[in-house]
């Protein structure tokens, strides 16, 4: 029968991918259960959710197997960001050139809803644009990796190029984008399991050359996904806006996002409502298409405000500027977007 201390020369041998240090070392077993044959460990890791902590898991078990034991039980929770700078910090933010290295400066906005077809993507590129239009430096991850849009959207027809084996995101309207769409050929769909998602995830914020950021907004995919998850595990510090309609039902179901972003402490700026209204330019009058209330409601369920509420419409086409979801600084809506993002920076 295996004993505690038996186990606990097995996992000596047992590495965090990251750290380089045994798990034993990084003081990464949080939880130890033995009876008769089975083992149930709760273990700590510098990344969780990756391809890597799936590598953990099978040498773990093959090799507790190997000693004795009849069934393992592993759970897995990232180490503090404290603990990790006192085993000397992940190797690639030691250099420096990680955006989530300990030195970055770089806020990080989430913008997430609780399902899809309410404009979250198109709120992340305007919202961008709007605050580099008030003299931010601003970079945008097209985070939903199977539903990629923002290049589209921004109107972007080049690739990335790599330089010092860096990728240097493409840049348009002054704000640089990462998306998967990049990496794509033929609009292809992207058919991927969660570690790959996450190993992808990794590589946008470690192999791209971000430079001096103000803010990275991540366009998230809806719901709570696996892509949602490891964002919440890789940047702890990140803040969230939620996206929702007027429509009582979209508030409801965003409200799962914004519960996950409370659970995993992180802090949510608030919420926007759009396609709020439909406003006649002939008239003048406002026709309340899906409804109203939604976004405030929501808003006073997560104990956050409501940022701003955006219209329908659609964006003036200019012949020399080819962007189909971008509004001009001067347009209506346009307007819309850089008061909320007025807002969010005095927040910040």
């Amino acid at each position: 029968m295996l004993t505690q201390e038996g186990v606990l020369e097995v996992l000596k041998t047992v590495n965090d991918p990251h750290l380089h240090k045994n798990i034993v070392e990084t003081n990464a077993i949080r939880e130890m259960k033995i009876s008769d044959d089975f083992v149930s460990l709760k273990i700590a890791l510098a990344k969780t959710q990756t391809a890597e902590q799936m590598k953990v898991q099978q040498e773990i078990v093959q090799k507790l197997k190997a000693n004795g034991a009849g069934s393992v039980g592993l759970r897995f929770e990232p180490l503090t960001q404290e603990e990790v700078d006192k085993l000397g910090g992940l190797p690639d933010q030691a250099g420096g050139q990680s955006i989530l290295g300990k030195g970055s400066k770089t806020t990080f906005i989430a913008i997430a809803s609780g399902k899809g077809g309410v404009g979250k993507s198109t709120v992340s590129v305007n919202l961008a644009v709007a605050l580099r239009r008030l003299g931010k430096k601003v970079g945008i991850i097209d985070a939903d990796i199977y539903g990629f849009s923002v290049p589209d959207m921004m109107g972007i027809e080049e690739r990335p190029k790599v330089a010092n084996k860096r990728i240097l995101p493409v840049e348009r309207f002054g704000v640089k984008v990462i998306s998967m769409g990049f990496f794509v050929e033929d609009n292809s769909p992207v058919i991927w399991r969660g570690p790959m998602l996450g190993k992808m995830l990794n590589n946008f914020f470690g192999e791209v050359d971000w430079g001096d950021l103000d803010y990275l907004l991540l366009d998230l995919p809806p719901g709570t996904g696996d892509v949602a998850m490891d964002i919440h595990s890789m940047i702890p510090q990140c803040k969230e806006i939620i996206v929702t309609t007027p429509h009582p039902t979209a508030a409801f179901v965003a409200a799962r996002a914004g519960a996950m972003a409370v659970k995993t402490e992180h802090e949510i700026l608030g919420v926007i409502e759009n396609m709020s209204y439909f406003e006649s330019k002939k008239t003048g009058e406002r026709e309340y298409v899906f409804g109203e209330g939604g976004g405030e409601k929501l808003s006073e369920v997560l104990g956050t405000e409501l940022l701003g509420q955006i219209p329908l419409g659609q964006p003036d086409a200019e012949a020399e500027v080819f962007a189909p979801s971008v509004y001009a600084g001067e347009h209506t809506i346009g307007k819309i977007y850089l008061e909320i993002a007025s807002r969010i920076i005095e927040k910040l």
